[in-house]
């Protein structure tokens, strides 16, 4: 326990000490000034902008904004749609893989524009070296890009007074991939070549057991793909089974940088925002409020997964209380596992370095409620934190009836058009969970995919539904994502979860923007204290969190009750 509780006192220090660092430089970046790698980088921003007709002097009103995106993003996956259905055409194919059908490769192009990387594929069984490379690391890259141009846009919209616009897409999204994710990425790929992942074009090896049995050990420029994966917080693996291959994750200090990697941008952005809005203190406190509440989920997993399964160790005699091992590589144990699945389902990532089915039914509770809560807890980069910003708006306009006067946030007036955006983006999640998870529940073609039955199995239905509209991307395992029918579903909720929260919180920013500040007074709620970080974590747990309670009766609560009563599933 003790030593426990130092890793993961290491992390959070390491996190801690990185995250405002990088939120320096970030601001230094979005803000156009030079950075360490301007001289290398500037020119070739300066050719990118030529290339496209971009002026990079010319800034966007909201709507104009978030057209840009949406057109990228629409040719993006176009692109990627195509590789994929030609991917025996085209080279870097040395295993002779086919073409993805078109409900799959529609599926898994969606998957990737809208920063999911939800897998219903086998990465070294399904694609060749080329898709993963040019369709899915590029998409990896600009996806993480266009979360982190948006937050910025928001942030803008935020801080400013009387401003008309908020920015200009292409350059905030040129900007994140030249001068944050590449350098990142090259450092972490270089990093994890050290550690033993390959990054090769080699054809896959064949090799025997001891046992005298074929295996076919995959090979490819895994290194390159899996840096992005984690600092983007994309989360697909170049592997069938994610982060726990030894290729993607092969020692204990891999384990450590790249569970470092998914949550550095999202927390970098707290201190981002306090500098922009030159208020360091409200960055403080929605970093304060994410970390009680990531602090909170990984004691909930951690203490669920050390309880392990009552009947198991009874039954076999084990050391009382020795922990749920099923499902987790024995080089990670259970601290690593429960941070990484904490990490993972927080921060809208996807990538495993354990089977998520196999964890106790409260472990995995409590990784579909992050995901529920709008994987606001650090979140996706930008995503999480533009998605928190909302949940901001809320908790000041209910502390504004409070003291009765209008809601004020930074200054600005909350008024009945931000609220109504607000709540608009809000019941994305609670439609594509609980809609579309009804529609899965009920469909007997779409109830065909679910391996287990009683809760467990609904419980397998709505984590898929809860990790496709979050755009987290991670599965229980015993869920069967390749079926048409969730291909095509989970694809629009994948879609739903993205695009309509982007289009709203733009929305916002515009009309924050627009408005000037007004002077602070005696009745100003104060937005950095003790009483606010309490009221939001309330307004998030009440508002994110009691929605999909009843499900979550049904579902797990209901598995580890039978659990207790000696059944299981």
């Amino acid at each position: 326990m003790t030593t426990d509780m130092g890793q993961f006192a290491l992390y959070c220090a390491i996190l801690l000490a990185c995250a405002p660092l990088l939120g320096a430089y970030m601001h230094r970046v979005y803000d156009g000034r030079k950075t360490l790698f301007s001289p290398v980088l500037s020119p070739v921003e300066t050719v990118i902008y030529r290339i496209c007709g971009v002026d990079s002097n010319q800034s966007q009103h909201w709507s104009r904004y978030a057209i840009a995106l949406l057109a990228f993003n629409a040719v993006g996956w176009v692109i990627l749609f195509a590789i994929l259905r030609l991917q025996n055409l085209l080279p870097w194919n040395p295993a002779g893989l086919p073409p993805m059908t078109s409900a799959m490769a529609f599926n898994t192009a969606v998957s990737f524009v809208t920063n999911t990387n939800w897998q219903a594929y086998g990465g070294e069984t399904s694609l060749s070296y080329f898709s993963q490379m040019v369709g899915l690391t590029v998409q990896n890259f600009v996806s993480a890009a266009t979360g982190m141009a948006v937050a910025v846009a928001v942030i803008r919209g935020f801080a400013g007074r009387r401003v008309r616009d908020i920015g200009n897409f292409y350059v905030d999204m040129t900007r994140g991939v030249l001068y944050i994710l590449l350098p990142l990425s090259i450092i972490a790929a270089v990093f994890l070549i050290w550690q033993g992942v390959p990054q090769n074009l080699h054809g896959y090896v064949d090799a025997h057991t001891l046992e005298g049995a074929k295996q076919v050990i995959a090979q490819g420029p895994a290194a390159s793909q899996i840096a992005i994966k984690q600092l983007g917080t994309n989360g697909g693996g170049f592997f069938n089974v994610n982060s726990a291959h030894p290729y993607e994750n092969p020692t204990a200090l891999s384990n450590l940088v790249e569970m470092v990697y998914i949550l550095l941008i999202p927390a970098a952005f707290c201190f981002l925002f306090g500098q922009m809005v030159r208020d360091k203190k409200q960055g403080y406190a929605i970093f304060a409020v994410m970390a009680i509440l990531f602090i909170a989920g990984f004691a909930g997993i951690y203490s669920a997964e050390k309880a392990g399964n009552p009947l198991l160790d009874h039954n076999i005699a084990i050391a009382a209380h020795s922990g749920n091992m099923e499902g987790k590589e024995v080089r990670f144990g259970i601290l690593n596992s429960s941070l990484w699945a904490n990490a993972t389902t927080v921060a809208s990532n996807g990538s495993v370095n354990a089977m998520h089915d196999s964890f106790t039914p409260l472990g995995g509770m409590i990784e579909m409620l992050n995901m529920q809560l709008g994987e606001i807890v650090f979140g996706g980069v930008g995503a999480g934190f533009y998605g928190m910003l909302l949940f901001v708006v809320l908790t000041v306009f209910i502390a504004g009836l409070m003291v009765g006067r209008t809601p004020e946030y930074l200054g600005k007036k909350i008024e009945s058009r931000e609220i109504k955006l607000a709540v608009l983006a809000i019941l994305t999640m609670p439609i594509g969970i609980l809609v579309f998870g009804a529609v899965a529940a009920t469909i007997p073609a779409a109830v065909a995919a679910v391996q287990d039955p009683g809760p467990h199995g609904l419980s397998e239905i709505l984590y898929a539904y809860s990790s496709a509209t979050g755009n987290n991307g991670s599965a229980f395992a015993g869920f069967g994502a390749s079926a048409p029918f969730h291909t095509t579903l989970q694809g629009i909720a994948m879609l739903l979860g993205r695009y309509g929260f982007i289009v709203p919180v733009l929305a916002i920013a515009g009309s924050l923007g627009a408005k000037n500040t007004v002077p602070v007074s005696g009745g100003t709620f104060p937005t950095h204290g003790p009483l606010f970080i309490t009221l939001l974590i309330a307004v998030i747990l009440i508002v994110g969190g009691l929605t999909f309670f009843p499900a979550l009766a049904l579902g797990p609560i209901a598995e580890h009750f039978a659990m207790l009563a000696g059944t299981v599933y």
